[in-house]
């Protein structure tokens, strides 16, 4: 019994020793110069050195190391940083060898002891013959000049594009069960075959629609880190969520959390996603597209589940960045401001506020006189206007020197066209002096404030880091568009009158 234990011991150790055998990568590239090389890989849409070869003698790579090689998709790094070649490491090619020939990288590109590598070269090779194939074609007819180029060439991208499909279904097929299988299905489209008709009879387009995307990650384990490892699935994440998911941030939200329920807490794909869509829609693309981010900071932040993506302190600023945000959405009521207008500065600054050096003087003045001071605010609540631009500006501010023009000589517009138009002009700095100078000086005849009695705090409850900062909002006060510029202003009223039409 004592001797079967024994040697069980011996097995185990001898199985484990082998699994944590080190990785050995030889690389040998003719009529290479370099004398320095990096092995780099690719995790989601970042790219990373892992290994450095100090010493390249006639095109001899070597990268060997005590630790195995996370399984994904790398590629050999000339000591200029430019890319050679993309290849497979995985547990069974921990210790493999690659040769080629600089002078012609692709053709000659051989992998001596890896089936799956030389599979995954002549897919590349494939590929990259069709690609040449389809410009070559493109090219003649852009010479040609025909009438029907475009018809043309439609029908022979067709051709191509089908010849591809066909040959990423065999090397998934082929190399069923390796990683060359995975990352070809994450790159192949999963298209319906068998379309209904629609009652006009065309092809059904919501059928195939809900298909693709039905079926867009099909096959693809989101427990497995090695997914991040190529150069195909931050392609395909970015593709779903900006041309696949319905745009719109209710929807955006759902398909978000679809996904990170596939992904297992603390893992590299589940903090890598959560980064991804946490910096993505914090400052969106798409207007109103930073409610996604509230509702990651609400479900994902302040519920714990990000810890350990962050550390603690950059969890706390992201958490108040999402409740700046919150009470700023489209569809939400615009949080109230307590502004003094030009003629009420002088009764504001005898009260000592324009030469007050602290928080604790600020606030004795205001409840010293408090009664006074409520009788002097100019509230946005007041403002009564079908359409009320509310804008943050500065004199000194580049940007607004040549926006406030324009907003002034559009605000005249709209108004001889009888809109029911206002401007809320809010200057964010405290020198008033020069502020009156360039009111009076340009003539900006608009409703023009500043926060004299400092109360506001702009920069929390409107997000006024930057200036100049619009905001649109409708004759309830709520907000209809923001951070926007000049041009979007009289679009965005059309859209509105509309919007009125209706009710």
């Amino acid at each position: 019994m004592k001797k079967i234990l024994i040697s069980f011991v011996l097995f185990f150790c001898f199985m484990f020793a082998q699994a944590q055998s080190g990785h050995e990568i030889k690389i040998n590239l003719k009529n290479c110069k370099d004398t320095v090389a990096y092995l780099a890989f690719y995790q989601f849409d970042k790219l990373y050195i892992s290994d450095t070869c100090k010493k390249v003698v006639n095109g001899n790579i070597v990268f060997k190391g005590k630790k195995n090689l996370d399984k994904g998709v790398y590629f050999l790094l000339s000591q200029e940083k430019g890319n050679y070649f993309d290849f497979i490491i995985d547990e069974q090619t921990q210790k493999q060898q690659i040769n080629s020939d600089k002078t012609d990288l692709l053709d000659n590109l051989k992998a001596i002891n890896s089936k799956q590598n030389e599979n995954f070269f002549n897919y590349i090779r494939f590929v990259t013959a069709k690609n040449k194939e389809f410009d070559g074609y493109k090219k003649t007819l852009k010479e040609q000049k025909k009438a029907d180029s475009t018809a043309l060439l439609t029908k022979e991208f067709k051709v191509l594009n089908d010849a591809i499909q066909e040959n990423d279904l065999n090397t998934i097929t082929q190399n069923k069960g390796n990683y060359l299988s995975e990352i070809i299905n994450l790159k192949t489209e999963k298209i319906a075959k068998d379309i209904p008709k629609a009652s006009n009879g065309r092809p059904d387009s919501i059928f195939s629609y809900h298909y693709y995307k039905n079926h867009f990650w099909d096959g693809v384990n989101f427990q497995d880190d090695a997914m991040l490892r190529n150069p195909f699935f931050a392609n395909k994440i970015k593709q779903y969520f900006n041309t696949v998911v319905v745009q719109h941030p209710d929807s955006i939200c759902v398909e978000i959390d679809r996904m990170m329920l596939k992904t297992k807490q603390g893992t590299k794909m589940n903090m890598l996603l959560l980064a991804y869509f946490t910096s993505t829609y914090e400052i969106p693309k798409i207007m109103g597209m930073d409610k996604v981010f509230v509702y990651m900071v609400d479900n994902y932040f302040k519920t714990g589940k990000a810890n350990g993506v962050y550390d603690d302190s950059v969890i706390k600023l992201i958490i108040n960045r999402g409740n700046v945000l919150a009470p700023l959405q489209l569809g939400k009521k615009a949080p109230e401001l307590y502004m003094i207008d030009i003629p009420g500065h002088d009764k504001i600054a005898k009260m000592g506020f324009d030469t007050a050096k602290t928080s604790e003087e600020i606030t004795k003045i205001y409840y010293d006189n408090k009664s006074e001071i409520e009788q002097s605010y100019v509230t946005l609540s007041s403002i009564k206007a079908d359409y009320l631009v509310l804008l943050f500006w500065d004199v000194d501010c580049g940007h607004c020197q040549k926006e406030v023009p324009k907003i002034l000589e559009l605000y005249h517009d709209l108004l001889k066209e009888n809109k029911d138009v206002k401007i809320f002009g809010v200057y964010t700095q405290n020198e008033f002096d020069k502020y009156k100078k360039y009111i009076i000086d340009n003539k900006v005849d608009f409703i023009n404030v500043y926060d004299g009695v400092h109360i506001n705090n702009l920069k929390d409850k409107y997000d006024v880091v930057t200036t100049p900062v619009i905001y649109i909002l409708d004759k309830n006060k709520v907000i209809k568009a923001k951070g926007i510029g000049s041009e979007a202003i009289k679009s965005i009223i059309t859209q509105m009158e509309k919007e009125y039409s209706k009710k």
